[in-house]
């Protein structure tokens, strides 16, 4: 710093100028060279989870899987060919991460309107933000700018994303090694206030755990028998599963978390006190949440010159 400052004035302003034109922007960033980004982004958006709720948790799940594994890059987009391979077919993601076809939809739309400009990147991030809004949580500016990588890390998918399975140190481990708190990943977490979950990752724990709050592991074991139905579906907030409220929270504070994760945030450990937080200050949750989902979309994005804008989002231009 002290270096920077004994500089004159017009290296200054250059170096400031140059360090700023390598990170992301304000959310106006398409204004002048796709003004209808946004907008475009929000119909199609809005118009898929109205035709299914689910929808809205699988276009924010989409961050997460992307920006969690070598940053915001869409390299979660990516489909696999004879000579590349994405990371669709990780643990986390085959048959379970959805969205894609929307995400197809968006860039079709955008590419008719202003060809090579909007990225794949900030289309899962604006997806996002705007999902959550049309189930009624809360919004943020998401910052713009994020280029498409061009190539993917299976290795990373399998490893750096948390599982249903995962114990308490395991996830506060996870979110830290990407710069998150434990009371972020506590405020992230709650984006299972809305979605569905396969049998197949909560099955052992309605069945062989004792945290849990017994009717509810019943009620559960009717749709998801010991054996068989992997795929059959059940919210994972069963309280308002189609609102994003602060009911999840309320869910772990009465031992009806779905998955063995879930209710590791509530198990008389480190994270009790932010889910009484979240449980009884939905505003609190609202604000945190969102201030956790920008951060989020800053992890190590490809800005300026790095990577590409592809023309589809499932391949490499």
């Amino acid at each position: 710093m002290a270096k920077i400052i004994s500089i004159s004035k017009v290296c200054l302003i250059l170096c400031f100028v140059g360090v700023v034109s390598a990170q992301l922007s304000n959310s106006d960033f398409y204004s002048i060279s796709c003004p209808n980004a946004l907008s475009t982004i929000k119909a199609v958006v809005d118009s898929a989870v109205e035709t299914e709720a689910r929808m809205g948790a699988s276009l924010l799940r989409l961050q997460f899987h992307d920006c969690f594994v070598q940053g915001c890059d869409a390299s979660v987009l990516l489909d696999d060919t004879s000579s590349f391979t994405g990371e669709k077919t990780a643990g986390p993601n085959a048959g379970s991460l959805r969205g894609f076809d929307v995400i197809d939809t968006i860039k079709s739309q955008l590419e008719n309107l202003c060809p090579n400009v909007v990225s794949c990147a900030d289309i899962v991030v604006v997806a996002a933000r705007d999902s959550v809004v049309k189930l009624g949580g809360p919004s943020w500016a998401v910052q713009l700018g994020r280029r498409d990588s061009t190539d993917a890390n299976l290795n990373s998918a399998n490893t750096d994303l948390p599982g249903p399975d995962t114990d308490l140190s395991g996830l506060i481990a996870a979110f830290d090694n990407k710069g998150f708190t434990a009371k972020e990943m506590v405020a992230l977490s709650g984006a299972h206030t809305i979605g569905q979950a396969r049998c197949l990752f909560f099955r052992n724990r309605i069945n062989n755990e004792d945290n849990i709050d017994p009717t509810f592991a019943t009620s559960l074991q009717a749709n998801c028998p010991t054996t068989g139905g992997d795929d059959n579906l059940s919210p994972i907030d069963t309280t308002t599963p189609n609102t994003f409220d602060n009911a999840y929270y309320q869910n772990l504070q009465n031992k009806k978390g779905l998955f063995h994760s879930d209710q590791q945030l509530f198990n008389g450990g480190s994270t009790d006190d932010d889910v009484d937080q979240y449980s009884s200050d939905p505003s609190s949750f609202a604000t945190d949440f969102a201030n956790a989902m920008i951060k989020m979309g800053n992890l190590d994005p490809l800005t300026g010159t790095n990577g590409q804008i592809r023309v589809n989002c499932r391949a490499i231009n």
